[in-house]
């Protein structure tokens, strides 16, 4: 079967996403043929950028990854109604997004969740990792990877990702005398460098690192935090586990699939879990393996195959 995979070009985690499909997959996968079965949209927003006549044609798969209920109104019901016409199924990566969108369709949705390229992500020495960035020995790191300030005017919080949260529990223990240091990386961390500055927590920034050095700024973490209330994923409970870094997690997203529930938190908690640090990180080591790229990426060629013959 040939398919065509449309992915954002936006330097963003979707694109990266597609070429692990496209190297990795038993279909013929091609990002600019559209001679073909089947079109994946890999990230719905785009899904304008694809000739009418060839949506008309062909079976057609949406992927969403998540939606933010408070920023889902008119244009965006609207603009998801409109796409709905073309669309035959809908993949999401969890529970929590194909709920929101059965209320806007009466089309598939099947629920598969994002592989894990173990290439990529790997354990490493934590103290030679702490090194390498000049983190400073006797502090408790935390990680934040991900963006956290909208892209309007680059100081509100992106209230999905709860950044506000993120902030609340380090600055909580600190108060508790814990020597925190945060590890920062990625696009739109004003919100949370501006609130760190304010309540002189130390940081180390680091804006557009290779996915060689996340991987290492993982190992460097004493602990990585997602504080987020609206996820897909989100990509570091699958990037954390890989490098047996311990992570807590709301439970949105695919965090619940992954992580042991010791590891599933209230913002308003420490991380204080029931278990052994070491059993918790093992676990969801061993939790992960059950979404390796090179097994996990049959279970998408399975689901386009069968809308395909359906």
């Amino acid at each position: 079967m040939k398919i065509f995979c449309h992915i954002p070009r936006e330097d963003w985690f979707c694109d990266r996403f597609g070429r692990e499909y496209l190297e990795n997959s038993n279909n013929t996968v091609s990002h600019t043929n559209l001679d073909c079965d089947l079109i994946w949209i890999m990230a719905g927003w785009c899904w304008k950028q694809i000739p009418v006549e060839f949506l008309k044609s062909k079976k057609v798969v949406c992927t969403i990854h998540h939606e933010v209920p408070e920023k889902f109104k008119d244009e965006k019901i609207q603009d998801f109604i409109l796409r709905d016409q073309f669309v035959d199924a809908y993949h999401v990566p969890c529970e929590q997004t194909a709920n929101f969108i059965s209320q806007f369709t009466s089309k598939e949705i099947k629920i598969i969740g994002y592989w894990c390229n173990f290439d990529l992500w790997k354990p490493m020495n934590r103290e030679e990792c702490k090194k390498k960035y000049n983190l400073p020995k006797d502090a408790f790191v935390i990680g934040s990877f991900q963006r956290d300030t909208e892209g309007s005017d680059l100081k509100s919080p992106k209230l999905e990702k709860g950044p506000d949260r993120f902030c609340e529990y380090v600055e909580k223990m600190k108060s508790d005398g814990v020597n925190v240091h945060v590890l920062l990386n990625g696009w739109r961390r004003q919100y949370i460098i501006n609130r760190l500055t304010d309540k002189e927590i130390p940081f180390s920034y680091y804006e557009l690192p290779d996915l060689e050095d996340i991987c290492s700024m993982y190992c460097a973490c004493d602990l990585y935090v997602v504080g987020s209330r609206y996820e897909g994923g989100p990509q570091a409970v699958l990037e954390a586990p890989a490098t047996k870094t311990p992570i807590v997690s709301t439970d949105v997203g695919m965090a619940s699939s992954v992580l042991p529930v010791e590891c599933l938190i209230d913002m308003n908690e420490d991380y204080k879990p029931s278990v052994p640090r070491e059993t918790t990180i093992e676990q969801a080591y061993e939790n992960i393996l059950l979404f390796d790229l090179k097994n996990h990426v049959l279970n998408y060629d399975n689901f386009f195959m069968e809308l395909f013959e359906a």
